[in-house]
């Protein structure tokens, strides 16, 4: 039964979560379940992460274990033409306070 709500669980945050920020579950240095949140790409930005890690810790709340962001150029095209776009690559470890 346990198993079940765990996976329950899991699966109803993916869900919610799809839209706004990548999610995976991992530990932090210091023991704590954490979650690394990724934000990338132009239809999403910090609020987006920030959103998620208020998502998954409520009222509880959340600190914010490490955060990177790199700005990039990705080229691409056919043989006749070259296009280009900016990436914006940006994650987010957090864990929530207990």
């Amino acid at each position: 039964m346990k198993t079940m709500i765990v996976l329950f669980s899991t699966l109803f945050l993916t869900f919610v979560l799809n839209g706004c920020a990548t999610v995976k579950e991992t530990y932090s240095q210091d023991g704590r379940k954490a979650y690394t949140l990724n934000c990338s790409g132009s239809a999403r930005g910090w609020d987006k992460c920030y959103a998620a890690a208020g998502e998954l810790c409520k009222t509880k709340g959340y600190d914010i274990m490490d955060r990177s962001s790199d700005a990039g150029f990705a080229i691409g095209g056919t043989k006749n033409s070259i296009a280009g776009a900016t990436t914006n690559e940006r994650s987010m470890l957090v864990a929530c306070k207990k």
